[in-house]
């Protein structure tokens, strides 16, 4: 099978949900691509009441961000390809900075129309250093994945995601993987994924405030169940699809731009924890199993 035919438009309004909240960071670009979204917010979120959970939430998001850079900057790779983006501007930011990066940015041809867009409103790719490329890609079509490979030079390839794993079942994730490996063993490098999430234990999500309809988007794509029962679980099925786990980033919490709004909303019980909190996902850097 080469081509999924499940419609993964519908997944389209998180990244906008997901852009409004890293609005609130340091993210590169987030603010001014924030302030220029229109339209409702998909999950019904309130973002006038920014409470303990509120900062909680951007908190993981910005963390993730930032896990994915972290072991990207581990890498010698020239080459990179990041999947299911979103209207992050990682790739145009590599770009700006760097003159010997190749970074294409890809998503559903919806997000990346709106993202073109923004870049054009904004005037972001002026003075640009490094070869940058907005491309529509579904991910689970292996032909235009591979078409999409074609355009960079020789060279290792880094192919990094984050918020993709989640919508794919297990079949569709076995899929994906096959086409990463192919792809990887031909060019060499490896496969960032921030998308190690553990299934949430059923008091965990009892606690968690959610909106109706951000638990409907969630019932919808069934984001809890395509979830890893543990991490162990997780490294069993990389292994299995030929990756092996070589760098697990490590969150520095201290780094991050939205931990005063959080420690100023952290509620009394909790100030003078030392605890880090609840560890509910991870990001790994994969590459193909010696032989």
């Amino acid at each position: 099978m080469t081509q999924s035919h499940k419609d993964f438009t519908s997944i389209s309004p998180s990244a906008k949900s997901l852009l409004l909240m890293k609005s609130y960071t340091n993210i590169p670009f987030a603010k001014d691509t924030g302030a220029l979204m229109q339209g409702p917010e998909a999950f019904g979120l309130n973002f006038d009441d920014k409470d303990f959970w509120f900062w909680i939430r951007v908190m993981h998001f910005e963390n993730r961000y930032w896990s994915i850079d972290q072991l990207l900057s581990q890498t010698s790779s020239k080459n990179i390809l990041e999947l299911s983006s979103g209207y992050s501007l990682r790739c145009l930011d590599l770009c700006l900075k760097h003159a010997n990066i190749h970074c294409i940015d890809t998503d559903l041809i919806e997000v990346v129309t709106t993202k073109q867009n923004l870049i054009a409103t904004l005037g972001a790719d002026r003075g640009i250093k490094g070869k940058f490329e907005l491309l529509p890609l579904n991910t689970m079509d292996e032909q235009e994945f591979h078409k999409v490979v074609s355009r960079f030079d020789d060279g290792e390839l880094t192919i990094i995601n984050e918020g993709l794993l989640m919508y794919l079942n297990h079949d569709e994730k076995k899929q994906l993987c096959e086409t990463i490996h192919a792809i990887l063993k031909q060019k060499g490098g490896c496969w960032i994924t921030a998308d190690v999430y553990v299934k949430r234990s059923p008091e965990m999500q009892a606690n968690l405030p959610q909106s109706r309809k951000e638990a409907a988007f969630f019932e919808q794509h069934h984001i809890e169940d395509n979830k890893f029962d543990s991490y162990e679980a997780a490294q069993a099925f990389f292994s299995d699809q030929g990756f092996e786990l070589v760098q697990e980033a490590i969150p520095d919490y201290k780094a991050l731009s939205v931990m005063p709004y959080l420690i100023k909303a952290l509620p009394e019980h909790l100030r003078n924890s030392k605890e880090p909190p609840p560890k509910i996902q991870a990001t790994w850097m994969l590459k193909i199993k010696a032989t």
